[in-house]
């Protein structure tokens, strides 16, 4: 499964970096396959990981801030694999 998932810290200012920060290193450290842009961090693997790596991600930011929102998109299909990859090929291919 390919999840795409946006964490809000709330009550801490208009500075969200840091907290954001925890959550995308938390991602990274999982070794999940993942990306993180201006909007999302998307992951990729079985729903039990994603899920842990997303709740150890909420956990991080609220760690040090008073409220956390979420926000998340998932693709489930199974029997895929290097689903992350995979589409953005068959994207590139239409393309050229």
């Amino acid at each position: 499964m390919i999840v795409a998932f946006s964490i809000t810290p709330l009550g801490v200012g208009e500075g969200v970096a840091e907290p954001v920060a925890r959550a995308v290193q938390v991602v990274r450290d999982s070794g999940l396959p993942n990306h993180t842009d201006a909007m999302f961090t998307t992951v990729e693997g079985e729903w039990d990981e994603v899920m842990d790596v997303i709740k150890r991600a909420v956990e991080a930011v609220a760690e040090v801030a008073p409220r956390v929102s979420l926000v998340l998109k998932a693709d489930m299909r199974q029997g895929v694999t290097d689903g992350m990859t995979s589409k953005l090929e068959s994207l590139e291919r239409h393309l050229s």
